[in-house]
């Protein structure tokens, strides 16, 4: 297999100062500029501060005061997304996107009849330079694990190479933060277990990794060994669609979660008829002010499409939430289990359940 992996540098920020010739070389930040407001993306001169995406726009001010708060074009974005996308389809059809500024490329049969995977990456590079006038990095290697890695290893503008028969020696001396699914918390576990590395990560028993980790403690197992048979799936298909919204004060009367998840209600509705989309699992998901983040999730045995079949739903799932001791700063909502059977159609509580949103924070809502 040769797969690569193409991640665009600074994405969003680097569009700005292209568009915007007057931001070349100082400190951006990508966001909206309000008191919940959140970064999307930070320039590299914004980055020897310390700011960083998903940090609130407030704190990355405190740490660089000469930032300057750009305000996110989307559809611009898109646009730039769509041509890289032209590039891709050159090489291969065998693309996954992750998300508008990266993508996995299944290059093993190429359009162009090229050997090398590297030498596929350094022209799509170039391409997206000459096209774009944006830089990518570029990671190349048999699996998608690798790829995602190397991709990140000399960014920006990096080309990084994993060979096979390199790779076990590479993951070794990875720390446990760089492999696929250790985010924070996960990172501080292994560490309380003696795991600090892609060796010692190889050197902790399949047993040992599910009793802690469960079903990921499979793929940690897989990936300290150098193992990823994921293939690169070119169509995808769409399992859920969600919104949520960061509040500019948080809320804790009735009368104002209810209005909220009302407003909510109805961007989720908005987003189901855009993506001709209907499930039958109803997720709220509740942050409060300390942070702390709970999931409430109910299954039914009709499809749900409107807020009149939505609504009664998210009341029931927010009734189940404390939020007069304990304020709340975001509401979310998702609908997903699209066309399967429907379950017990009971309440379930899931801590820590996977969110995953482009757009960190709303203010006002975008056309996306």
């Amino acid at each position: 297999m040769k797969i690569i992996h193409v991640d665009m540098d600074q994405f969003f920020a680097a569009v700005e100062q292209r568009d915007n010739p007057e931001l070349k070389g100082k400190p951006i930040a990508v966001g909206h500029d309000v008191e919940r407001g959140v970064v999307s993306t930070a320039s590299y001169e914004a980055r020897r501060f310390g700011v960083h995406s998903a940090q609130s726009i407030q704190l990355a001010k405190r740490l660089c005061p000469q930032l300057i708060i750009v305000e996110p074009h989307f559809q611009r974005y898109k646009e730039v997304s769509a041509q890289l996308h032209e590039i891709f389809h050159d090489y291969t059809d065998l693309i996954e996107p992750i998300s508008l500024d990266e993508a996995f490329l299944d290059v093993t049969e190429n359009k162009r009849g090229i050997e090398l995977g590297v030498d596929i990456a350094r022209e799509i590079k170039q391409r997206i330079r000459e096209t774009t006038g944006l830089t990518a990095s570029a990671g190349v290697s048999y699996c998608k694990f690798l790829a995602k890695i190397a991709s990140d290893w000399r960014k920006p503008d990096g080309l990084t190479v994993i060979h096979p028969d390199r790779a076990l020696d590479f993951i070794a001396q990875l720390k446990v933060e760089k492999i696929w699914g250790v985010g924070q918390k996960t990172a501080e576990k292994m560490h309380r277990m003696g795991i600090f590395t892609g060796m010692d990560l190889r050197n902790t028993s399949l047993t040992r990794l599910t009793e802690e980790f469960g079903k990921m403690g499979q793929g940690f197992y897989d990936f300290a060994r150098g193992i990823d048979n994921r293939p690169v799936i070119s169509e995808w298909e769409r399992k859920s669609v969600s919104c949520e919204r960061t509040f500019e004060t948080d809320i804790s009367e009735n009368a104002a979660v209810t209005i909220h998840l009302y407003h909510t209600v109805l961007e989720l509705e908005r987003r189901i008829k855009k993506n001709a989309f209907e499930g039958r699992t109803l997720t709220l998901k509740v942050k409060f002010l300390d942070f702390k983040q709970i999931t409430r999730s109910i299954t039914v045995d009709h499809l749900l499409r409107t807020k009149d079949e939505i609504l009664p739903l998210a009341k029931q799932l927010m009734q189940g939430v404390e939020y007069h001791s304990h304020p709340i700063r975001l509401i979310g909502l998702g609908v997903s289990n699209p066309g399967s059977h429907p379950l017990s159609g009971g309440l379930a509580s899931r801590q820590g359940e996977k969110w995953i949103e482009l757009e960190l924070n709303f203010a006002p809502w975008p056309d996306e």
